[in-house]
């Protein structure tokens, strides 16, 4: 019998899954204790025990301080410590929490930046260059949805352009190149407004920088692709979909006769990169949103018809996320979790049939509906905000060269977002001087309610982490904190 058709090996790599069996679990780790020699048959059982425990929490709550888990589980130190020890030496459990319903978290995000020692520089208050850097050069948008934060009308002067597009390019050129995907291209407003963000995509690809353009696609018209040819040497454009009809986009944009044109702007770009043979990845961004889960069938109708343009080149991925931000502490009901798993599931299988090439990046919360788990964002407060931030991790630098803390902090004009402004890049003045004098001059900015919507959910994945591993060291688990390492 192989590994991989072995019921008790596949007990223990389920055992964090819902529906995974927890007894047959133990009794596979327990063989395994026994048989490797890393427990006496007399404390086994209960060590078996203890470490399914460990995995089936870590793989579905994995923010949770190791000295609540401690008190969980009715362990004294000694035999905590024990146990972190033997779950270490075990490697089939480590898999059973990445594969569980937030192994998303541990895989996309926390695991590549401990990697790389970026959370550790954040709890020792160590200047570091930020992982990941946002560049935000739009002046305006054309959209005004409805979920957005931006001032309505507000817009940086046209004659920012020149000094801030000359700060970008200073940043581009002081970022390090052991990471060809630390940059990308957002907002704030519509990078497609910008007319030299065809050159700073060029700069920053001619350093080995594979970027991400994040943009709604009204703009991305055959002259845009054709003036700015620097939008070729993109990684991949990710095009954010708010609807399938004019009427869709209308009642979230607020802009008419706009499905129209961003499909037909989908379709030339589609037949200009099949033309050109270029590597840049096409894909699109999807929320989904209360009662309208049932939109996503369509989305890969949609998808097909974008294929059908240029068959050798299909659509190359589709994230999708969910915007339930309205229900209290984020929280579906029973009835509308059953029926969105439901239509994930039913989705799921189109696009294997519909759509087989499409990658489908279904985010942290609804990868755990997906497997059967409750799905909750994390969820940060004012009082959980951490006012040192996290630059080390990330940072945005918008047309004007400010440096944001947060990626929804990054507007022109928004009351209270000038506090999150860590510095200004420009003449004498580089990011990474920005960076470390916030860090060492141990700036804090006071959180006031409200601040919490500055952060997406990659600022809140890492502050719920620093907060976690902060109070894992306060509580004397320095060397286990965080659990996974």
């Amino acid at each position: 019998m192989t590994p991989a058709s072995d019921p008790r090996a596949e007990a223990v790599a389920r055992c964090a899954a819902p529906g995974g069996d927890r007894e047959e679990a133990a009794a596979a780790v327990r063989r395994l204790l026994v048989a490797d020699g890393h427990c006496p048959p007399e404390e086994a059982d209960a060590a078996a025990a203890d470490l399914v425990g460990l995995a089936r929490h870590y793989g579905n709550r994995p923010f949770t301080p190791l000295e609540e888990v401690r008190r969980e589980l009715g362990l004294d130190r000694g035999g905590f410590g024990r146990l972190l020890e033997l779950f270490a030496r075990l490697p089939e459990l480590r898999s059973a929490v990445l594969a569980g319903p937030a192994g998303k978290y541990w895989s996309n995000t926390l695991l590549p930046l401990e990697e790389r020692g970026v959370l550790d520089a954040a709890l020792a208050g160590k200047p570091a260059f930020p992982h990941i850097v946002g560049l935000y050069p739009g002046p305006t948008c054309m959209f005004r949805c409805h979920f957005c934060v931006r001032v309505t009308g507000a817009r940086y002067p046209h004659s920012a352009l020149g000094n801030g597009n000359a700060a970008l390019a200073s940043v581009i050129d002081e970022m390090p190149t052991d990471n060809p995907h630390a940059l990308y291209v957002s907002g704030g407003l519509e990078p497609l407004t910008n007319p030299g963000l065809g050159d700073l995509i060029s700069r920053a690809a001619g350093r080995g920088f594979s970027m991400t353009l994040y943009t709604n696609s009204f703009a991305l018209t055959e002259k845009a692709l054709a003036g700015e040819s620097g939008l070729w040497d993109l990684g991949a454009i990710r095009t954010s979909l708010y609807g399938l009809t004019d009427e869709e986009y209308e009642a979230t944009t607020g802009k008419r006769n706009a499905f129209r044109r961003v499909d037909a702007n989908l379709r030339r770009f589609q037949r200009m990169r099949a033309e050109r043979e270029a590597p840049v990845r096409l894909g699109l961004n999807h929320i989904v949103l209360p009662g309208r889960a049932e939109r996503l069938l369509d989305v890969v109708d949609f998808i097909a018809e974008l294929n059908a343009v240029a068959p050798e080149r299909p659509v190359d991925f589709l994230n999708l996320r969910e915007d339930y931000s309205g229900r209290p502490d984020g929280a579906l009901s029973v009835q509308e979790r059953a029926e969105l798993r439901r239509i994930l599931l039913e989705f799921e299988e189109k696009v294997r049939r519909v759509t087989p090439t499409l990658a489908v990046d279904y985010g942290y919360a609804l990868h755990a509906l997906k497997s059967g788990a409750d799905a909750q964002l994390v969820r940060i407060r004012p009082e959980t905000m951490r006012p040192a931030a996290h630059p080390q991790a990330a940072v945005q630098v918008d047309v004007l060269g400010d440096v944001y803390l947060y990626r929804e902090a990054g507007f022109p004009g928004l009351p209270g977002a000038d506090r999150y402004i860590a510095g200004r890049v420009g003449p004498g003045s580089s990011l990474s001087g920005v960076v470390e004098r916030f860090v060492n001059e141990r700036v804090h900015v006071a959180p006031r309610p409200g601040d919490e919507y500055f952060m997406d959910g990659f600022d809140q994945v890492v502050a719920a982490r620093l907060n976690q591993l902060e109070a894992d060291v306060d509580a004397g688990w320095r060397e286990g904190r965080g659990f996974l390492r």
